[in-house]
């Protein structure tokens, strides 16, 4: 644990600090300012400000973007931040927290991410509660790695999501579980310090029939990871020879598919059912507890970091930063 001194705010846009335009909220800058006004003389560590760009509505956050906000973080550490605070829309946070989570391992500092319901400045506005509360929990101290803060509560992003589009309270941390085991060493390539390169992955929620159709052409799409929706502890389409045969030719072509549950709590066990057990047989990776966006988010950094597949494919099952424990 840490008290921080001197943290760097990073601004993204997102509803905090959106104004109205002639199409509706959007992103706006001139958030330093107005936070200045808002925390003058208040008992908050001390703080500078940069507005990364393009500020964006959260809805267009991408994996590119990750890699600027990866750098700004890690420029803004070596420039003498001990924390530091990212304020970001709330459509995709629980997506980039995850996401960062795996990009800044290693990081010797905390990184909190934190938005808002609401913009700033309108009536019954969570905004400045949050980043107040953001700000006082890393001056009281936190463990270096990333977290997500909202509405008074801390919580790990590799194990969270959004579940509700209102409220003050749209973030809860799932209760998944899954079988852990501890990476032993990292490889060097997934420092946060270095840069890691695009990546594709797709995600696909099973539905009842569905085709094989549908998983070949994502698999023609040029992806690298798929991250597969099963039902349940891990279950999927196992009757279907089809669905099968394409699933082996995503391990062929070295398309890791890593199975997650649709389910709000519990975890991927494949080898319970033979439904499960038939997915395994053909490469498919068990992905555990972890979150669509902790699986998301782990793959990008795996792929990104120029990991073998064989490297990649063990790591999957490894518990990097809490993503299975």
């Amino acid at each position: 644990m840490q008290s921080a001194n001197n943290v760097m705010v990073l601004y993204t846009g997102g509803t905090i600090g959106m104004q109205a335009s002639a199409n509706g909220l959007a992103p706006a800058s001139g958030f330093e300012v107005r936070m200045r006004e808002q925390f003058a003389g208040a008992d908050l560590p001390a703080w500078r400000f940069q507005e990364m760009s393009p500020l964006i509505d959260s809805a267009n956050m991408n994996p590119a973007y990750w890699q600027r906000l990866r750098s700004a973080v890690v420029e803004a550490v070596d420039a003498g931040c001990d924390a530091v605070l990212i304020l970001h829309g709330t459509d995709t946070l629980a997506y980039s927290a995850a996401a960062m989570s795996f990009q800044l391992l290693g990081l010797p500092a905390p990184v909190v991410f934190t938005g808002s319901m609401l913009p700033a400045g309108v009536p019954d506005s969570d905004a400045w509660e949050n980043v107040s509360g953001a700000l006082t929990a890393l001056g009281e101290g936190l463990k270096p790695g990333v977290h997500l803060y909202f509405h008074g509560a801390l919580m790990a992003p590799t194990r969270c999501a959004k579940i509700r589009s209102f409220g003050r309270n749209p973030f809860a941390a799932l209760q998944r579980n899954g079988g852990v085991a501890l990476a032993d060493k990292l490889p060097a390539a997934l420092a946060y310090r270095n840069d890691k390169a695009p990546a594709n992955v797709g995600v696909l929620p099973l539905v009842p029939g569905i085709a094989a159709a549908q998983l070949d052409a994502l698999i023609d799409s040029g992806i690298q990871a798929l991250v597969l929706e099963c039902f349940g502890s891990g279950t999927g389409p196992s009757d279907n020879p089809a669905f099968l045969a394409s699933l082996k030719r995503a391990q062929d072509q070295e398309v890791v598919v890593v199975a997650i549950t649709q389910c709000h709590e519990g975890g991927v066990e494949l080898d319970v059912y033979e439904a499960g057990s038939r997915l395994r047989s053909v490469g498919v990776l068990s992905g555990g507890g972890m979150t669509r966006e902790a699986a998301f988010g782990k793959l990008n950094a795996l792929i990104g970091a120029g990991l073998d597949s064989a490297e990649i494919r063990r790591l999957v099952e490894l518990d990097l930063c809490g993503e299975l424990s």
